[in-house]
Order: structure tokens, then sequence, then C-alpha cells
């Protein structure tokens, strides 16, 4: 039996919990299980992504967004929520996805939720893909999100993702100006880096 939220695990016993979450003009509620990231509270470095994306204002037209590992959902549906977004979000565990589509309807969300190893089942180009990646699945893991990544953004597209220091992110960061040409740095503190790459 594994806790390991990277991977397809059926045999892990249930535990679902329930939390609150607000974030810019409403509150949100999720509910979570044994067996997906962060299942208490969404985890600080995942905040911090989320507060500095930039994405276009309800009034503009709406963007493609793929939320990529996406856990129980929370990126995609905060970002949907907010920006009116058309939003798809993947992960290889099937509880992590049964557990998106429960939080997209309990928030009155409409996302599409399907499990992908990595970009397998993913079809179609995004304006905006992000990814909070799976470190303890490996590097081999998390760089395949990203080499996946232009194939699947528009020109002009953008990926962003969050890396602690401990974790790799300067290396990641090397990795991404091989695969796009371009890494930007929109935050920088205490270890922590939100990466912005743009196809």
């Amino acid at each position: 039996m594994s806790s390991h939220y990277f991977i397809d695990d059926e045999t892990l016993a249930s535990n679902p919990k329930r939390f609150t979450y607000y974030f810019k003009s409403r509150e949100y509620t999720f509910v979570t299980d044994a067996g997906v990231f962060s299942p208490d509270a969404i985890d600080g470095n995942t905040a911090l992504m989320l507060r500095h994306i930039d994405l276009p204002r309800r009034d503009k037209p709406r963007g493609r967004l793929l939320d990529m590992g996406c856990g129980y959902g929370c990126i995609g549906i905060l970002l949907g929520g907010e920006y009116g977004l058309d939003v798809t979000q993947v992960d290889v565990n099937p509880r992590a996805v049964r557990l998106t589509e429960e939080n997209a309807k309990l928030n009155g969300v409409v996302t599409r939720a399907f499990v992908s190893d990595c970009y397998s089942a993913v079809e179609g180009c995004f304006d905006t893909i992000v990814i909070n990646p799976p470190i303890h699945a490996g590097k081999d893991v998390m760089y395949a999100m990203y080499e996946g990544a232009p194939e699947h953004l528009v020109t002009g597209g953008r990926l962003y993702t969050v890396l602690l220091k401990k974790h790799g992110a300067e290396s990641a960061a090397k990795k991404l100006r091989e695969v796009f040409g371009n890494c930007e740095t929109v935050y920088k503190e205490k270890g922590c880096f939100v990466f912005r790459c743009t196809k």
C-alpha cells in the first residue's frame, strides 16, 4: 500500500476531509481524501503561485486553462471560478480526478477532468498551463510535464510552475529555458520560485 499522490493506488483506505479557502472574490469549499497532495489545506507554494498568475479579466475573451497534475482540483477550480476560463484538469490518480469532479460541482465551476499520464490523453492547445509538479515522483516525471507543455500551448501561451530551491528550482529553471527558450522568475522569496515561460 502506498500513500504517494502521484500514482494510481486504489488500495488506499478512504479518509475524506473538507476545508474552505478564500480566493479573491469568494469562499470555496474542497473535499479531499487520502492519497492526494496536501489534503488538509491548499499548500503554501500553490497559494503563492495562484497569486502570481496573470490572467485576463472576466470581460476579456475566455481563455483555455490546463491544470496538469490537478490533485483534488483546487488550482483549476479557483482560476476557472475567478476568471471564467475553459478549464481542463488531468491527473494520473483516478481518486484525484473523482475529487476534482466533486469539487467543481460543489463550487459551481465547470471543468473537464479526466485521467491522463502526463499529456497522454490531452488533446488541443491551451492559453495557460499550470503545474505544481509532483516532486517526489522524480525529475523525469516533472521534466516530462515541462517538455510536453509547448506542444499543448497556443503561440503566446504561458506555463506557470512553482518549486522550492531545495527541490531543484534552479536546475528546473535551466531545463525550462532549454524547452521554451525563456523562463521568467515572477516570484522569489525564502527559497520559493514561481516561474513563467512563454511559447
